[in-house]
């Protein structure tokens, strides 16, 4: 199944693509776009585009497991994309996904305008892979 995932940030979001085995999540693009309808159209338009089946929206929780203004914002999203698309839209935790992102463009020197342009990608993958893991049996 092709499973789009999404971590939204008030100015950019991230997005990635898993392939049709579920094996392996990969950074697809970086929005920026401040404005959720806007935002809500084009995030719309990569899942027709890439035919996604499924999609999967960061749920940034609070480390203590609790949910702020920043968690109503993505699910308010999620909601807007299932109405959009007709898919399922499945919440993922991404507690840390943002760091993890950070240890790994630091891992690969990926510094400055580059960094930014790709951190929010390599959050959704993180998101993506983590909801494919949860997937598979152990």
């Amino acid at each position: 199944m092709i499973i789009l995932s999404v971590d939204l940030g008030k100015a950019r979001t991230g997005l990635a693509i898993c392939d049709k085995d579920e094996m392996l999540a990969t950074p697809l693009a970086q929005i920026s776009e401040k404005n959720p309808k806007l935002l809500l159209d084009k995030v719309s338009s990569v899942a027709f585009a890439r035919q996604a089946e499924l999609i999967v929206v960061g749920l940034p929780k609070n480390m203590d497991g609790t949910e702020g203004e920043a968690a109503k914002n993505a699910r308010e999203f999620a909601a807007g994309l299932k109405e959009r698309t007709k898919l399922l839209v499945h919440m993922q935790d991404e507690r840390g996904t943002t760091i993890t992102a950070h240890n790994y463009l630091n891992a690969t020197n990926t510094r400055g305008k580059k960094r930014k342009n790709v951190v929010d990608s390599v959050a959704a993958t993180i998101i993506l892979q983590n909801y494919l893991d949860s997937r598979r049996p152990h």
